[in-house]
């Protein structure tokens, strides 16, 4: 088969290579649809962000090396006789699995164990023709999402995780730093859970006209305003009940380093809530005694389990949560897959919303 291998940062190669042999508790599948997430397309070039040290001893010690690919739609090429998935199924998948034989997995608390392997990091994604991906990381996918809906439920179910995260209570009024994939979804699953007055913020027009379009009460573009001073005469000088800080990260890459971090800070209402989805790549010097002295809480999301992504579905297929609008770039074919890196990595440059999507093999003529 054809897979995409890399040989080190900024080295990818399109390879023929030995098809995977499923193994027990296995699922052997075609990818239909795959994106490269935002972190995979730093990490592709070297950029410091999660994860890199992993990715760099890999490189350096297994080189060539099949990577990333932890967000896709795939069908069912084989599968064990007591599977709960059968041949021609549609399936996506969480990333991050559980060890299962740590303390926390031997007491039945495996979705917060962090020793298990993750999809595309660890394990080979699906960037090929076929992958095998361990049943225990999949679900079913419902015949009302596309397969280009179905390659954005991984991410999803991580932003169902941050808004439970953040226990919102009825009316809460909310605040999202980034509209960028995360962002979006984060707006929506806000307000299906209870948010009241919902703020965005982002400094792209095309992002803030689909947050609007998905239910923002105010998209507010930081080029064109003093935003924490907007978002204080939006709550009545309070600040936010919750924020949400999806806009971090290198600058390499578009992002906000840790500015919106900054102002996040300067927009929660004393006793409220920060939710850091983002990753920075490298520590950040922050001032504690702020924290402390307005009773702030930083808190970073769970981990999605296998439960957040199987409801992610339902939410998309009953319309609750719309992510085609989000979906601006789909690229045709495996040897595309480079292109939908660079898209990725430059989503200001290319007007992207969510990342490139690659559908793996053209539509027969």
């Amino acid at each position: 088969m054809k897979a995409w291998r890399f040989y080190g940062f900024n080295d990818m190669r399109l390879e023929d290579v030995p098809a995977p042999v499923r193994a027990p508790g296995q699922v052997l599948v075609e990818p239909l649809f795959v994106q490269p997430s935002v972190t995979e397309a730093q990490l592709a070039r070297g950029i410091p962000t999660l994860a890199l040290d992993r990715i760099k001893r890999r490189l350096e010690t297994e080189a060539p090396v099949q990577l990333f690919g932890h967000e896709f739609c795939a069908r069912v090429l084989e599968s064990d006789a007591a599977s709960r998935f059968h041949v021609g199924d549609r399936v996506a998948a969480r990333a991050k699995l559980p060890c299962g034989k740590c303390p926390l997995c031997k007491s039945e608390r495996s979705e917060l164990c962090r020793k298990g392997p993750v999809i595309g990091f660890d394990l080979p994604g699906c960037f090929s023709e076929i992958a095998s991906i361990p049943e225990i990381a999949l679900v079913k996918v419902d015949d009302r999402i596309s397969d280009s809906e179905a390659a954005c439920l991984q991410s999803l179910s991580d932003s169902v995780a941050a808004v439970e995260t953040a226990q919102l209570r009825i009316a809460d009024s909310v605040v999202i730093f980034g509209q960028g994939s995360m962002g979006l979804e984060c707006l929506q699953i806000a307000r299906l859970s209870g948010a009241g007055q919902v703020i965005t913020v982002d400094v792209r027009d095309e992002a803030c006209e689909i947050s609007r379009e998905l239910g923002a009460d105010h998209a507010l573009n930081a080029r064109a305003c003093d935003v924490v001073e907007a978002i204080r005469d939006l709550t009545d000088g309070n600040g936010a009940d919750v924020v949400f800080e999806c806009a971090g990260g290198s600058p390499k890459q578009g992002l906000a380093g840790n500015q919106t971090l900054l102002q996040a800070l300067e927009t929660t209402r004393s006793g409220g809530k920060i939710i850091g989805v983002s990753w920075f790549g490298a520590p950040l010097l922050l001032n504690i005694d702020l924290l402390r002295e307005r009773s702030l809480r930083y808190l970073f999301p769970d981990i999605s389990t296998q439960a957040h992504l199987a409801h992610t579905v339902q939410l998309v297929a009953s319309g609750r949560v719309r992510l085609k609008a989000t979906i601006t770039h789909v690229l045709s074919g495996i040897e595309s897959v480079p292109r939908a890196f660079e898209i990725t990595a430059n989503k200001g440059k290319y007007k992207a919303i969510n990342p490139a999507q690659v559908m793996m093999r053209p539509p027969e003529a």
